[in-house]
């Protein structure tokens, strides 16, 4: 079994849809075709949400009014008989009803999921229409029925494992199955997701639950580059990465890779392998659990940091201290990216700022707060590169000049990472390609 997992932008148009099941059609044996939403499927139904969640139905009837019509301008140019065409008018009209259900109804926070999970069901149920028109026999099977979350927001894998396997049982001698990825169901039932870029871990798990051989990652560039090709000039694609190495690539910025997909393949043993929709031939980049030589193989950059100091006399000599601080971040449920200390104070950078006053309230029991916002963190990531000083000394040499917030070094052998404002980005990743990749 094969899993290939297509992102918005590969499913993005009718024409991309034609090269998706021309694609998926010609790999043989079995495979599960993950599909995300059309890009830009799931903004809108966010923006409709937006627009309900604050009793403005106008607003929202126009927003849904105009997504339709752009569906409908697919369904006209991805069938070509009447027959076809007329039943994917059907097929729109029952989803697009079913959202505008929802304004004549007081809307609640919960049903928010149950709007935004039309972009998956839409899409493939489109796909699924054009493989059956084309002569292509391709099963649908709803994620809905296997796909879930336990009460801790955590994949049940052993429900989706027993649940996809009794799906698949369904339709013996059949090899193509198309699914939909970043929706599931929680706990209770309920419609529910793994969270914005989901579909990519939605292959990861449907790929380990299905003892799958591989799990393809299908998006528009040749897999990670050595660096961000919206910033840096004449990138070039990495043949081979590790587990690791593609973990804190993902983590740190890299936005080809949902963070979450590693683990799973990893503990499974599953290569993931990163590919081109555009550029069919182009061999993309393999993850396993080998690495391929030692160095600074890439850089990342992650957006959107605030580091926060608290500085405390008492600190100093006092045992307990970290771990009150910590729970802070625990309680309020925020994640710490980066860390550092020294005898009177800890710095530490975020990405969710949600519940940040809350947090800076309950850390001034402790000493001073002060926080920076606009932050970028960037990440060398490489095999041991943590393990001689050669790294490190190129890193700054490369960012002479550039002020730099914080540093995080030897907490892993696959990454360096250096916190500076956000404005010093674009000179900061040009400046490591350089020094690092003489690019």
């Amino acid at each position: 079994m094969n899993i290939m997992k297509f992102g918005g932008t590969s499913v993005g148009s009718a024409e991309r849809m034609k090269e998706v099941a021309r694609l998926t059609a010609s790999c043989e044996g079995q495979k599960i075709v993950v599909l995300s939403a059309m890009s830009g499927s799931t903004n809108s139904l966010l923006e409709i949400s937006d627009s309900l969640s604050k009793r403005d139905t106008e607003a929202a009837i126009e927003l849904i009014s105009h997504l339709e019509k752009k569906y409908l301008q697919v369904a006209d140019e991805l069938f070509s008989s009447e027959e076809t065409r007329s039943a994917g008018y059907d097929l729109l009209r029952e989803h697009f009803t079913y959202i505008r259900s929802f304004t004549r109804d007081l809307f609640t926070s919960n049903e928010v999921k149950c709007i935004v999970a039309q972009g998956e069901l839409l899409s493939t149920a489109l796909f699924s229409l054009y493989c059956r028109e084309s002569g292509i026999d391709a099963v649908l099977l709803p994620a809905l029925n296997f796909m879930r979350i336990d009460r801790e927001q955590e994949p049940d894998q052993f429900y989706i494992k027993e649940n996809l396997s009794r799906e698949l049982e369904k339709y013996p001698g059949h090899s193509f199955f198309i699914t939909q990825g970043f929706i599931c169901r929680n706990a209770f039932g309920e419609i529910d997701n793994l969270k914005r870029g989901g579909s990519d871990y939605s292959a990861a798990l449907i790929g380990v639950a299905s003892d799958a051989s591989e799990i393809q990652i299908w998006t528009d560039i040749d897999g990670f580059h050595d660096n961000d090709p919206r910033f840096v000039q004449n990138t070039h694609a990495i043949a081979e990465l590790s587990f690791d190495e593609a973990a804190e690539l993902a983590y740190f910025g890299a936005k080809i890779l949902h963070p979450s997909t590693i683990l799973p393949a990893k503990v499974a043993g599953i290569p993931v392998i990163i590919r081109n929709t555009l550029n069919w031939e182009a061999a993309g980049t393999i993850i396993t659990d080998k690495a391929s030589g030692k160095g600074i193989k890439a850089i990342a950059a992650k957006d959107g940091i605030t580091a926060i100091r608290v500085k405390s006399g008492r600190m100093l000599l006092a045992y307990g201290f970290m771990r009150k601080v910590f729970e802070i971040f625990e309680i309020y449920k925020t994640p710490i990216d980066m860390i550092t200390t020294s005898e009177i104070s800890v710095s530490l950078t975020i990405d969710d700022t949600s519940r940040l006053s809350r947090i800076i309230e309950d850390l001034k029991h402790y000493g001073s707060v002060e926080t920076d916002h606009d932050q970028t963190i960037i990440s060398a990531v490489g095999e041991g590169i943590a393990e001689g000083s050669d790294a490190a000394r190129s890193i700054f040499t490369a960012l002479s000049g550039i002020p730099v917030r914080m540093i995080s070094y030897g907490g892993s052998q696959h990454n360096i990472s250096i916190l500076i404002p956000s404005l010093f980005k674009s000179q900061a990743l040009n400046a490591l390609s350089a020094q690092l990749f003489n690019h």
